[in-house]
């Protein structure tokens, strides 16, 4: 493990010194609880696959400048003092390699096992990602350097997080390949690209301060920091050198103080002088507008000890023998930090007034603040007995943990560039949930656990019934959180219901899923509407004679793109079936004027007509009620002269008396309805369509109605299509008021949702 002191980048040669140090070719690793066969074992795969990836890489550099064989190097051992696992140090040798290979992932998996080949295309991919953005950054910069807008920021930090969240290991290598880089040029004195040093400050920095990976956190912090402002680094730097030899003496003396009190009282306890961070330091003074006086961890002891009660008993002795600033203190153990640090934190003021900060924690406290999550990133090797102090029934909460933190660390940094660009309407805000196999997906805010469904997959959304979320159920309109784990219950087959399109229910936030439940429900209706229409046109064409034509070459005939279309038109009553028989059976040729008038007058049949319908100006012409539109008393009627069948009788409304008097005006004359009706009493067949829920005894009830009114059903037509009935009844009527009200009498039948004469 590396000492707190030798992560100090105050003192340039610090970086140097182990940049220039000897290279391990397999470095020293640091593996918890593994049998020595498995270390054996890994070992060998380490040592493998430096011997694999030295020839490809040894003479070749970096666009940093860097030696890629030395870098690989440096970064296995960065790993390894954090107590990375073998695996991840064996793939920083092999991620520089895949540029080199024809069939880089198959020549690995054969090489090193599936999983480690498809952790280093991971990582390649994701190195070739940035080092693209890069090259791309500085055309959006300013003439003097200034950082990238938030926008484009925090646009970058999400395209990592989804290369992130597909193996976490990602994280590891890029973290110690980042801090190697920046150690680089702290050695070699190299100007820094400013676009890298204010990455590394502004995103690579806190994410290893939201996974607790506080040995590369502070290193990083301060090297990126003496790169984007040296002037100022090199003043706090001289600041903590004017009397560095006074407080050390000092800082000795207590530390030993302190270390002999406590074992006096059977507390075995390490004390060390904490490393002071100049970034740190600057922060604080910003924040708090503060001088470099008043800074409190100038001066700053660290207590190690076994147990949480030794933690509360070393506050004691310390609050006793100084006087403590009751504002400065912070119990980080019952109230742990989001990415789960722990320790006491408080700052006391010695005989001459100068504030000292004590931090206190267990062993196990201060392996965590170190390393973080760093020591759980091995579970991928671990296989179904764990190793590591990670077992297999840990590996998914370890995972989600770690994936939450990734999850808070994108909204820390987009967090303070949102406030600046919501006036600009530069963004969208958007939360991150987890699937249960802690997939990452991304939703707009207020989002509910239907609009997860439907970006998963659309299927899913329609069939999605129910919802837990972090293990418990909740209601569909229930609004998600950011790093919340979501899992959808849903059916066989089904779909959406209509509530989720009504706002006030809030069911849905994304327009593009209400976009898939409108698309879904337009689809039922339309192929509600097509069937009906199929129906109608092949019955039309059965009575025709004509069912051999290929329905897609009549609709073609007919100006229609497909079927379907024609179908569909037919189905809504917006196409008359007339259009088929004229275009099946065209008309004979128009008549000469004269010939026409004489067929006219003169050809007709002299006997009353049987239909009540008399001709303006001419006595005894045969006349027939058309079977289109079926007209009846006191319907607005209008002859047309047919060839040979005396004059038809269509309602003015008619569609094919519109179109006949379109094409042959001359053919139209005047007719009304008669004074008289027949001995008896003459009757007219008109159809009614009617709409309704099917149910048992539905066609009996409606037939009922027609009976009490005493009028006559002679034809019906029934079709049920999804738990909807359409039916059309033929029934004779003596006049068309009555049927008005009759049918006021169909629309109170239960069930019944429409009822109209056609």
């Amino acid at each position: 493990m590396v000492s707190p002191s030798s992560s100090h980048p105050a003192s340039p040669m610090s970086a140097a010194g182990r940049l220039h140090a000897p290279a391990n070719p397999v470095p020293h690793v640091v593996l918890a609880t593994a049998d020595a066969t498995t270390q054996d074992l890994q070992a060998e795969t380490l040592a493998k696959a430096r011997a694999f990836a030295a020839p490809l890489i040894a003479d070749e550099t970096l666009d940093t400048g860097e030696n890629i064989l030395q870098h690989a190097d440096a970064v296995a051992t960065i790993l390894a003092d954090i107590g990375g696992s073998l695996a991840m140090q064996a793939a920083s040798y092999l991620v520089y390699a895949c540029p080199h290979l024809n069939k880089p992932e198959e020549i690995m998996a054969k090489a090193f096992g599936p999983h480690l080949a498809q952790l280093a295309m991971q990582t390649n991919q994701l190195v070739h990602v940035q080092r693209l953005s890069r090259a791309a950054e500085p055309h959006t910069q300013g003439p003097d350097n200034t950082p990238l807008s938030p926008r484009l920021q925090t646009e970058n930090v999400r395209k990592m997080l989804l290369a992130f969240s597909r193996d976490l290991r990602v994280v590891m290598l890029r973290l110690a390949s980042r801090l190697q880089t920046l150690r680089h040029y702290a050695a070699t004195k190299l100007p820094v690209p400013p676009v890298l040093a204010s990455e590394s400050l502004q995103v690579f920095a806190p994410l290893a301060n939201r996974l607790g990976i506080w040995q590369i956190k502070w290193e990083m912090e301060d090297l990126s920091f003496r790169f984007v402002e040296p002037a100022t680094y090199k003043d706090i730097a001289r600041l903590l050198d004017e009397k560095r030899a006074e407080r050390e003496r000092y800082m000795v003396a207590l530390r030993e103080r302190l270390q002999q009190a406590l074992a006096s009282q059977g507390i075995e306890a390490n004390v060390e002088g904490r490393p002071k961070h100049i970034y740190s330091i600057v922060k604080k003074m910003r924040g708090k507008s503060l001088p470099f006086e008043r800074v409190f961890d100038v001066r700053a002891l660290r207590v190690v000890v076994p147990s949480v009660a030794d933690c509360y008993q070393v506050l004691s002795w310390v609050h006793e023998h100084f006087v403590p600033i009751a504002e400065e203190f912070d119990d980080y153990i019952a109230k742990p930090k989001a990415n789960g640090y722990q320790s006491l934190h408080t700052v006391v003021r010695d005989a001459d007034g100068g504030p000292i900060e004590v931090q206190i924690r267990t062993q196990a406290m201060h392996e965590h603040a170190e390393h973080g999550v760093a020591a759980h990133w091995a579970y991928k090797e671990a296989g179904a007995k764990g190793y590591a102090g990670v077992s297999a029934n840990s590996e998914y909460d370890t995972k989600i943990a770690v994936l939450r933190q990734l999850l808070a660390w994108e909204r820390d940094l987009s967090g303070a560039a949102q406030q600046q660009a919501q006036d600009k309407g530069l963004f969208d805000d958007r939360i991150y949930v987890l699937t249960p196999d802690a997939a990452v997906v991304e939703l707009p805010q207020g989002a509910t656990p239907i609009d997860f469904a439907y970006t998963v997959h659309t299927n899913l959304g329609h069939r999605c019934r129910g919802a837990k979320v972090d293990g418990a159920m909740v209601p569909l309109n229930t609004q998600l959180a950011n790093g919340q784990t979501v899992e959808i219950t849903a059916i066989k087959e089904g779909g959406p219901s209509r509530d989720w399109l009504n706002p006030e229910l809030g069911f849905l936030a994304s327009p593009r899923a209400r976009a898939k439940v409108r698309a879904w429900f337009n689809a039922q209706v339309s192929a509600e509407t097509i069937a009906r229409g199929r129906e109608a046109v092949e019955k039309s064409l059965q009575r025709l004679g004509r069912t051999a034509i290929r329905l897609d070459d009549l609709a073609s005939q007919l100006g229609f793109k497909s079927a379907d279309g024609l179908f569909e038109v037919v189905g809504k009553d917006e196409y008359s079936l007339r259009n088929i028989e004229v275009l099946l059976n065209p008309p004979e040729p128009a008549l000469e004027p004269d010939e026409y008038f004489q067929k006219k007058f003169n050809g007709a049949v002299a006997r009353k007509s049987p239909s009540g319908v008399l001709v303006v100006g001419v006595d005894s012409l045969l006349t027939q009620l058309s079977r289109c539109c079926k007209p009846a008393p006191p319907d607005a009627i209008g002859g047309f002269v047919t060839r040979g069948k005396g004059v038809s009788i269509h309602r003015q409304d008619c569609s094919n008396f519109h179109e006949l008097a379109s094409r042959h005006a001359e053919r139209v004359i005047e007719v009304r309805w008669g004074e008289h009706k027949g001995p008896d009493g003459s009757v007219y067949p008109v159809d009614v369509s009617v709409e309704a829920f099917d149910r048992q005894g539905l066609l009996r009830d409606i037939s009922e109605v027609f009976a009490k009114e005493k009028m006559n059903v002679i034809g019906v037509q029934t079709q049920s299509v999804k738990g909807t009935a359409w039916m059309t009844f033929t029934v004779e009527i003596g006049d068309a008021v009555s049927l008005n009200r009759v049918l006021v009498t169909v629309r109170g039948v239960k069930g019944v949702r429409a009822a109209r004469r056609r």
